[in-house]
């Protein structure tokens, strides 16, 4: 096992449980107690553990940090909720698509269990047990390998095999943070290369972030701002926040939660046309003048 990798795995086990002991990483890792140090070592120098007497503990805030699906399903419902409502409407009958983990993901794939015809692939766990649930013969759901993350994504090897020769119409990516220099990110190394897989799969990208994700940078980053088609998100982002993101995405959608809009109107969009994949053309959101 490469160091990459067995790093990877000792983040991971922090990430799940807060802690880790040298020797249950020497007896699981099969390596000898020297290397595990030096593995810790390593990490606490980049400033991603703390070393502790015995082991390393997570650091507090830390970019590794990731809550889980329950936690994570609890914050900012209404701005998802807005984010998958307008989402869905870029899905046609019969269309391949792939639905990266994530709790505002998982929303749309809610909204899209009645949809005729799909494809979908995924490498979440909660996605496909929604799609699942409703038993469509007329639905094909593909789910990858991998290992299980706290928000419910599988990655590594299984997963990137099980992508590697995947094409769909769509992507729709769900992201632990994104920032200008960073791009979009996540705070698993593992996943971070699964969601490459999943970028390389689509033919058109479409990141959904609700307005909090601004600023927020993750350990691995997985694609750059303007690689995104389709940025859709929310009011609540900060003016200089959408001017960046304009001047990188291809399209801007910012949208209002339920709770904001006013009776009988519709969400904020695009002025641009969305729906079919690989059109050209895009602008920022077309905001209302009082919104």
């Amino acid at each position: 096992m490469l160091a990459r990798q067995r790093q990877a795995q000792i983040l991971e086990r922090i990430r799940e449980t807060g802690a880790v002991r040298v020797a249950d990483l020497v007896r699981d890792l099969g390596v000898s107690d020297m290397t595990i140090r030096r593995d810790l070592e390593q990490l606490h120098a980049g400033g991603l553990v703390e070393k502790v007497h015995g082991g390393a503990t997570a650091v507090p805030g830390a970019a590794l940090f990731e809550p889980g699906f329950a936690a994570k399903s609890a914050m900012q419902q209404t701005e998802k909720d807005a984010i998958a409502d307008t989402a869905v409407t870029l899905v046609r009958p019969g269309m391949a698509i792939a639905i990266s983990a994530g709790t505002t993901t998982y929303a749309i794939a809610r909204r899209l269990a009645d949809m005729v015809g799909l494809t979908v692939v995924t490498n979440s766990v909660r996605v496909a047990d929604v799609l699942n649930e409703v038993h469509r013969p007329d639905q094909t759901i593909v789910l990858t390998g991998g290992v299980r993350t706290p928000s419910d994504a599988l990655v590594g090897p299984f997963a990137l095999s099980a992508l590697r020769d995947v094409h769909v119409d769509l992507v729709f990516m769900g992201v632990h943070g994104m920032e200008p220099r960073a791009g979009f990110t996540s705070p698993n190394l593992l996943e971070a290369e699964t969601n490459r897989a999943l970028v390389a799969a689509g033919r058109v990208l479409v990141i959904c972030a609700d307005h909090t994700k601004w600023g927020v940078v993750g350990l691995s980053s997985f694609a750059r701002l303007d690689e995104a088609d389709i940025l859709i998100t929310d009011t609540g982002l900060d003016l200089a926040a959408r001017d960046v993101l304009a001047g990188q995405v291809r399209e801007l959608t910012i949208v209002e939660q339920r709770s904001a809009a006013r009776p009988g109107r519709a969400p904020a969009r695009t002025q641009a046309a969305v729906g079919a994949p690989g059109a050209t053309g895009g602008s920022m959101a077309a905001e209302p003048a009082d919104a």
